[in-house]
């Protein structure tokens, strides 16, 4: 079944992929040129995660849609296990959100014209001025009533065990007094690590769990780290347990 699931993946999904991701890449960026920047800058992106999920086979269970309020901004803050998080999320949480992602994403044929065209916010550290507009871009979002997604590690994992959360996002959430949603991703380690990237895929049912909204009850450096701390565990609470604890990542 295993070289079979390989043959299908090189005849019918990674052509899905490939044709998908073009056609996403335009019709986001023309859609945002001309139209409503907030449905063209997600809808689209949202079927391409569902397509692209759909056609490698790969089942998909979510928990914890009833934890969010319609029309409410918030910052999702996710384990980052590997590239399917991208598709898992962006297919599956239903919401309209912008991505903080690394700047170098941009270069990325197709997905980075969509990217900068749909207005996802590039996080850069190349300096204060380039800390600063990451910032300012991510309050104009959240303010607009917009969600963002963060993967407050920063990085994929090289194990599929959580990593450090950096406070950036939390931060954000302080200063915006809103609420921070944790989400827990099983199953995008298996399919397609880190240390497999342009590899095939290895079939495995996917999960996305949300969990309850982590509302702010101060503001100032002891709601952060509380909210942070809080968060953590509620990821880490919802991981498989071949994944539990922590495991440091060399690449934080």
């Amino acid at each position: 079944m295993k070289y079979l699931y390989y043959i299908y993946q090189l005849f019918v999904a990674f052509p899905i992929v490939i044709v998908a991701t073009i056609i996403t890449g335009i019709v986001t960026g023309i859609g945002c040129s001309i139209g409503n920047g907030h449905f063209w800058g997600y809808f689209p992106g949202h079927c391409w995660g569902w397509v692209i999920t759909r056609a490698f086979l790969l089942p998909v269970k979510v928990e914890g849609r009833e934890n969010l309020e319609k029309g409410h901004s918030y910052v999702f803050v996710a384990n980052h296990q590997g590239a399917f998080d991208i598709f898992l999320i962006y297919g599956f949480l239903c919401r309209n959100f912008k991505w903080m992602m690394k700047y170098q994403l941009k270069k990325i044929p197709f997905v980075g014209y969509a990217c900068r065209k749909s207005h996802q916010i590039f996080v850069d550290k190349r300096g204060p001025s380039k800390i600063k507009k990451t910032y300012d871009d991510a309050r104009k979002t959240l303010s607009s009533g917009i969600s963002v997604v963060v993967f407050p590690e920063g990085a994929r994992s090289f194990t599929g065990h959580l990593g450090q959360f950096r406070k950036g996002a939390f931060m954000l959430a302080d200063e915006l007094q809103l609420p921070v949603v944790p989400i827990t991703l099983n199953g995008p380690f298996d399919v397609m690590p880190r240390t497999r990237d342009w590899h095939f895929a290895k079939w495995h049912p996917l999960s996305l769990t949300i969990h309850q909204p982590i509302y702010p009850v101060d503001k100032g450096q002891r709601n952060i780290q509380a909210t942070m701390h809080q968060a953590y565990d509620s990821v880490m609470s919802s991981l498989e347990e071949k994944y539990q604890g922590y495991v440091e990542n060399p690449d934080q």
